[in-house]
């Protein structure tokens, strides 16, 4: 029984490990992930939203639309199970909370204007700089999933890595932010659209 139980361990490790792209492979990803990035002007997305809580049996399930437009806006806009939106526009941070209002100014606060920062390039996928974060690439699948572990030790505070899941074109499929208790938020993206024409009136405080 004991040899059973250590064979059913290994096997669910051996399922879950993770291989470390070579070289080679990650430099491809970063390539194309680059010219993804370079290439998006506007981008549309649907997403499901899961905050994974330890002390929660179950995640909480929200979902939404997303929508980018060059150089700074993202709007976050959740529809499912409630109305919120989240709105990061020229270095500020607008929320509408079922019509209750409040805004935030990014440019006086360091910590939430990086966040900012990281928001556009994750929603992007670029968030290849060296001297900001630990970068570690793995194969999943068919496709490459992306580690960036802050540096910045006061940012670590708060998150203590983001993983990004690229598909082999290089487009952002899935967003996990851990932070350091080990609770996290993965966001799935679908129906991914780019460069269609986008109205300023979808950021609209």
């Amino acid at each position: 029984m004991r040899n059973i139980v250590y064979i059913l361990c290994f096997m669910v490790t051996a399922l879950n490990a993770q291989t470390k792209m070579s070289n080679a492979e990650s430099a491809d990803l970063k390539a194309k992930v680059k010219a993804q990035a370079f290439a998006i002007s506007t981008l549309t997305s649907d997403f499901t939203q899961y905050k994974h809580l330890d002390f929660l049996a179950n995640d909480i399930v929200t979902s939404g639309k997303l929508a980018y437009k060059s150089p700074n806006m993202v709007k976050w806009e959740y529809l499912n199970p409630f109305k919120y939106s989240v709105l990061f526009k020229n270095d500020k941070l607008f929320i509408n909370d079922e019509g209750n209002k409040s805004d935030v100014d990014l440019s006086s606060n360091k910590m939430f204007k990086q966040l900012n920062i990281l928001i556009i390039n994750s929603v992007k996928g670029d968030m290849f700089d060296d001297d900001k974060f630990e970068i570690a690439y793995f194969k999943k699948d068919k496709n490459g999933e992306v580690h960036f572990s802050p540096k910045d030790n006061e940012f670590a505070k708060y998150i203590k890595s983001f993983h990004i899941l690229f598909n082999d074109e290089g487009a952002v499929m899935e967003l996990k932010m851990i932070e350091p208790s080990e609770d996290y938020t993965r966001i799935v993206f679908s129906n991914r659209k780019i460069n269609t024409k986008l109205s300023d009136a979808l950021f609209t405080e």
